[in-house]
């Protein structure tokens, strides 16, 4: 699946948060958007991940070159995961296992994909720790793993690793490096960490005040 981002604008409260961003996503990434606090990489995630509509401007996506109208299985077929990751108060693996219930997957397959994402993540011994117990490096582990239960075409990554222990900054990192590793999912994420920019992006964009100003390679 592809992504064709066309003149995106964006206002809150008569303030412009994103001004005429374009970009097209064709391929796996990672895609790095980095700029400083506040200057619309969230809002761009939001617009981008179809939670949110532009004020101006067109989102296309394409597969094998058809055009993908904007419906709810076009939405499933993608995932966001915030910066602070929400839990249910219950197990680490009810937490992974949500989206694929919603879903209506078969008891075999939920267990299947949920130890599968677990062990990808590096927290297949804690699936019967009750999620609010978890460190907050740990906790945004879980939600990286809960977005890829569903086995998303398309995973954004909105600031992964903001308060965050190192540890589990180096854990998260080593994920998304994997993750583009298989070739499967394409990885857009947003950082205001300009080390950690460089560390993991193949093509790398730069944002300020709204406006997508320059991009690498």
């Amino acid at each position: 699946m592809k992504l064709l981002v066309t003149n995106i604008s964006k206002h809150y409260g008569g303030k412009a948060v994103l001004s005429d961003c374009s970009y097209e996503f064709g391929g796996i990434g990672p895609y790095v958007l980095m700029g400083p606090n506040g200057c619309g990489k969230s809002t761009f995630l939001r617009i981008c991940s179809l939670l949110e509509p532009p004020d101006a401007g067109m989102l296309s996506f394409t597969d094998d070159e058809r055009p993908l109208p904007h419906t709810l299985e076009l939405q499933r077929r993608m995932t966001l995961v915030l910066p602070r990751t929400g839990v249910f108060n219950t197990t680490v693996f009810n937490n992974v296992a949500f989206g694929l219930t919603v879903r209506g997957l078969q008891a075999r397959a939920i267990k299947e994909n949920v130890q599968r994402v677990l062990d990808f993540v590096g927290m297949n011994h804690k699936e019967k720790q009750n999620a609010r117990t978890l460190s907050s490096g740990e906790t945004q582990r879980l939600g990286i793993a809960r977005a890829l239960a569903i086995d998303p075409e398309i995973l954004f990554l909105d600031e992964p690793t903001a308060s965050v222990d190192e540890e589990n900054t180096a854990i998260i990192e080593s994920i998304i490096g994997n993750l583009n590793k298989g070739g499967r999912t394409m990885v857009i994420m947003t950082t205001h960490d300009k080390d950690q920019a460089e560390r993991l992006a193949d093509t790398l964009l730069y944002m300020k005040a709204g406006e997508m100003v320059a991009r690498r390679p």
